[in-house]
């Protein structure tokens, strides 16, 4: 008896280690790939053939949603802004919000179109009211696929029919989305479950969000689904609790009840396992540079974004530091201005990189300002003529 003990003890000693490693293995086993990572910084917390090149369907619609928000961050449109639908937009088949051929919608609906509803009228018609067709907005989508350094990903169209040559990876998809969720305006959009366009008019129509977690899964506010034959039911999803927000996608699987539920386990995975140790927060004074020849002589400079450490929740505490590598400034300067970068670094060793950017607007000084500044320094031992 007491050899038996004795062997069944060796088993549980070699055994139980791997038994994460394996319940890690079986997440997503009806996704053809799938990947699960955190959003400030892109750390993957888990994956499963993420490089593997398959058609996205309307997850497309997520690199067209971050075309239009750029576009509208630049000031080249406006959420108010009224777009004329074209013959081409109307005409579009699949998911749809019934466009008719020159009929006037704003932005702000086309976009929740998009969104909600996953409108292919609706992103061609943004399509076209910021790259005047829609050939020259999906150059714009695979530029932007390159700047982000995508290596998976080549776009025939902006919103995901199937079309020979275009394709992605969970990988990218993530990445895309890392990029989208910067972008907070989003979620006032990408988290309604239901709402109106039109509303009180002949025409109304009611809109259902494709991605059912956003009503079924506590911290869910995005982002994006997507199905054709070829490429199979397909989700993004993100979603944030405890100031961790995680980014999940499946591709290719059998059916929504499938997606749902594999990307419900990687979330859950993902906040039961690990927990943000937070870096470094928007809005946070990091520093000041000198602005040359600008009225303030200095502006705090602070994040472009939130940036978490994830760790696992069994681990101890990281150390964190950071050091900041500013550009040289000449006024005048803008709000929000990227004036350089700060470098996170992790236990010594890991390095995140960020932009931080201007606190505040800073006017070009006039001479008169210059000349008093100059006269101040000397009086207070700033200016050594040694």
């Amino acid at each position: 008896m007491k050899r038996v003990v004795f062997f069944l003890s060796l088993i549980c000693v070699f055994l139980l280690p791997h038994r994460v490693d394996a319940l890690d293995n079986v997440l997503a086993e009806g996704a053809k790939s799938s990947i699960l990572i955190e959003a400030s910084t892109g750390n993957i917390i888990y994956e499963n053939n993420s490089h593997e090149k398959r058609p996205p369907a309307s997850m497309t619609k997520m690199m067209s949603m971050l075309l239009i928000v750029e576009s509208i961050d630049k000031g080249d449109i406006k959420w108010n802004d009224m777009v004329t639908v074209s013959e081409n937009a109307a005409s579009m088949g699949g998911s749809q919000i019934l466009l008719e051929t020159n009929e006037k919608m704003s932005v702000s609906d086309l976009f929740k179109g998009i969104a909600v509803a996953s409108g292919n009228d609706a992103v061609v018609a943004m399509a076209e009211y910021i790259a005047g067709t829609e050939d020259n907005f999906v150059k714009m989508m695979n530029e932007k696929a390159q700047q982000l350094g995508l290596k998976d990903t080549s776009f025939k169209n902006p919103h995901g029919l199937d079309a020979e040559g275009h394709y992605t990876s969970a990988y990218d998809m993530a990445m895309i989305a890392k990029e989208l969720v910067k972008h907070e305006q989003v979620f006032k959009y990408t988290s309604i479950y239901e709402d109106y366009l039109r509303k009180g008019t002949d025409r109304e129509i009611w809109l259902v969000n494709t991605n059912k977690l956003v009503r079924f899964y506590d911290g869910v506010d995005g982002l994006k689904t997507g199905y054709t034959k070829e490429a199979g039911y397909c989700l993004t999803a993100t979603a944030k609790k405890d100031g961790m927000r995680l980014i999940a996608v499946v591709m290719g699987e059998e059916s929504p009840k499938n997606r749902n539920k594999d990307v419900t386990d990687m979330l859950n995975y993902g906040f039961n396992q690990y927990h943000a140790e937070g870096a470094i927060t928007k809005g946070t004074v990091l520093g000041k540079i000198e602005v040359e020849k600008g009225k303030k002589k200095y502006v705090d400079v602070i994040p472009k974004e939130d940036v978490s450490i994830i760790n696992k929740k069994s681990s101890k505490k990281k150390k964190v530091s950071y050091d900041l590598k500013l550009n040289k400034v000449h006024a005048p300067i803008k709000k929000n201005a990227v004036v350089g970068k700060a470098i996170i670094i992790v236990d010594g060793k890991k390095k995140i990189k960020v932009d931080v950017i201007a606190k505040e607007a800073i006017e070009k000084a006039n001479l008169w300002q210059l000349y008093t500044r100059y006269l101040a320094d000397i009086f207070k031992g700033e200016i050594n003529f040694k």
